[in-house]
Order: C-alpha cells, then sequence, then structure tokens
C-alpha cells in the first residue's frame, strides 16, 4: 500500500522514523562533545602550567608560612620550568588572599595558601565570605610543625606536670603567654587550660620577640609558639622547652618529650599549611598539580631546608587534605567556643 516505505524497510536496518533518528543524532552529538571536553582537559593538564602561576599567601614575608611555601615554589619552577610566583597577601584572618584567588579562573594558575589557619577562621571570622571546604578544590597538605612550650631557662619547671601542679597549688597566679588571640599558639594555650582544668591567665602578645622577652623577664611562666619562633632562644640556652604537641618528637628536640608522653594523649596541636585552588579545578589538573607537589615535597633538599625551620615537609593526597581540614574546623570550633572567644 505504502511502497516507498516498504522499499526502504526491506532495504536494511538503517531505516530508522524520523523521532528516533532525531535522539540517535542528539546522543552522537553529546557523546562527541563529551569526548572533545575530555581530550581539551588531558590537553590542558599535559601543558599545564603554561603561564606564571600565583601562588597567595596569607601571611607577610619571612614567616614560617612564608618561607615554606618559597622553598616550594622555587622547586616548581625547577621541576615544570614555570615560573611559580609568591604574592603576600597578608590580612583580615586570610579573607584578602582568599579572595583573590576565588576570583580567578579555576585552571590552576592561582593558588592559595590554607591550612590550619584557615580552620580557625572559619569560627574566628564570621563575616568570611567563603567557606574554605565548599569554595575551594583542596590539593595537598605542605608542611606540619607543632607548638613548642618554652620556659626560662633557669625556671622551676622542669615538666609539663610540674606546671599543672604550680597551676593547681596556685590558682589564677601563674601566667602563659602566646601571640595575637585566635592564633594557634593562643588557642593552643586555651586548649591546655581546658584539657588540664588549670586555673591560669593567658597573656596576649603582638609578636614572637615580645613573648620571649616576656618569658626571660618573669612575667610569663610558660610561652606557646612553633620552633622557628624560639629557635634563637633555644640555641642561646635562655628558653628550655619542656614539651612539644605533636604525634611524635620533633627530630630538632629529641630530648624533649611530647605533651602526650608527658601523660597527656589528647594534647595534639599540629600547625599545618596547604594549597589549595578555586573550586572547579578539573580533575586531570588537580591530579597534575599534586603529583608536582609531592614530588618537589619529597626532594632530600627541601626537606632538609624545611627541617632547618622546624618543619615537617610532606604531602598528601586531596581527599587527606580535606578531611584534615574538616577535623580541624570542628576541633577548634569547640576550643573558640569553650574559651567564649568573641568572633568577629
Amino acid at each position: 500500500m505504502y511502497p516507498h516505505i516498504q522499499s526502504r524497510r526491506s532495504a536494511g536496518s538503517w531505516f530508522l522514523p524520523k523521532a528516533k533518528s532525531s535522539i540517535v543524532c542528539s546522543a552522537f552529538a553529546l557523546a562527541a562533545v563529551v569526548a572533545s571536553s575530555l581530550s581539551a582537559a588531558a590537553q590542558s593538564a599535559a601543558n599545564y602550567p603554561n603561564r606564571p602561576v600565583r601562588i597567595f599567601v596569607p601571611y607577610g614575608p619571612g614567616g614560617v608560612g612564608d618561607l615554606t611555601m618559597r622553598l616550594l615554589a622555587q622547586k616548581l619552577s625547577e621541576l615544570t620550568k614555570s615560573q611559580f610566583v609568591i604574592e603576600n597577601r597578608p590580612g583580615a584572618g586570610g579573607s584578602i588572599s582568599a579572595k583573590a584567588v576565588l576570583e580567578s579562573p579555576a585552571d590552576g594558575h592561582a593558588l592559595a595558601v590554607t591550612g590550619n589557619g584557615q580552620a580557625i577562621s572559619m569560627t574566628l571570622f564570621k563575616s568570611r565570605t567563603y567557606d574554605v571546604l565548599k569554595d575551594f578544590t583542596q590539593v595537598s597538605v605542605v608542611g606540619q610543625f607543632e607548638m613548642l612550650l618554652a620556659v626560662k631557662n633557669d625556671a622551676p619547671y622542669k615538666t609539663l606536670k610540674d606546671i599543672e601542679q604550680a597551676a593547681r597549688k596556685n590558682p589564677g597566679k601563674l601566667n602563659l603567654g602566646a601571640v595575637n588571640p585566635g592564633s594557634t599558639q593562643n588557642l593552643s594555650a586555651h586548649l591546655l587550660k581546658q584539657i588540664t582544668g588549670i586555673d591560669a591567665a593567658i597573656v596576649p602578645y603582638r609578636t614572637t620577640p615580645d613573648l620571649v622577652t616576656a618569658i626571660l623577664r618573669g612575667d610569663i611562666d610558660l610561652g606557646f609558639d612553633f620552633y622557628a619562633g624560639f629557635q634563637g632562644a633555644i640555641s642561646d640556652n635562655k628558653l628550655r622547652i619542656i614539651a612539644t604537641s605533636g604525634e611524635e618528637r620533633n627530630p630538632l628536640l629529641k630530648n624533649v618529650p611530647t605533651a602526650k608522653e608527658s601523660g597527656y594523649p589528647t594534647y595534639i596541636v599540629t600547625s599545618w599549611n596547604a594549597i589549595a585552588a578555586p573550586a572547579g579545578l578539573p580533575p586531570d589538573i588537580l591530579k597534575t598539580l599534586n603529583a608536582l607537589i609531592n614530588q618537589a615535597l619529597a626532594q632530600p633538599e627541601v626537606r632538609e631546608k624545611a627541617l632547618r625551620l622546624g618543619i615537617d615537609a610532606r604531602g598528601s593526597t586531596p581527599e587527606e587534605m580535606t578531611a584534615r581540614m574538616a577535623r580541624d574546623i570542628v576541633k577548634w570550633r569547640d576550643v573558640i567556643t569553650k574559651a567564649g572567644i568573641v568572633t568577629q
């Protein structure tokens, strides 16, 4: 009855009604787009980086975080034959630096230095305009360093237990010192009070040299800071470190026990710095960047230079960094809340 249709059907299975033909064409077109996108992403990762990479550091020049990133940037530049440039953008709890990165394309050429400082900021700064977990792609941890608990070299306190016992005998009389309210150092002092239940004052100082002077003058019974800050006074035998706050002993202070070894298993404070990128970083570029960072940190000269600053230069997977950030957000939120610290 309809010979033209019959002849087309009998000609072979290539014949499809118009509607089905459109669906198949669309499917082929979608597959072509996906294949093209994957090819472009792979090519982009293979060419990464194709222009200078800016690493935005939320601290001023010369500090531990800044020096760590300069070591990393130098080695990444050598490995890739491209420029990795440090840009210091301190202030506002890291928000200034974060804003610069989040306003950049998510292509791996603008990177943020994050870490436990940003975990603290998630609670401390209510006015922040970003979420460090949702708005960033976590790339890799770069380095970690524990807190040192220091007393004057001729102080009567030999152990952390001595500090606790003295505080219990004289409630409210001992002074604990650390820089900048809300800093890792300051919150470490609050954490010790919360774990031990001692009654002691926490005195804030503007800089580490101010803190060291206060310890040597006898204004402070116990000071909290990192190895780089106390290094000079330790070398001059002016300060004595009675405990460190890491999971393991500091290789530069092998005779100093950890707080955990001293009878305080829950007093673990490890500050850390890391690299992140804007959310939406292509997976292939993330994989390439993570591999480059871990390769750079594995170089003996990088590890040795970092160790002199008291830094354990060690990378991670993106997943490990994400989990660590999430844990620290919860940890420091609890400390800040219990301490009654006013958020900004």
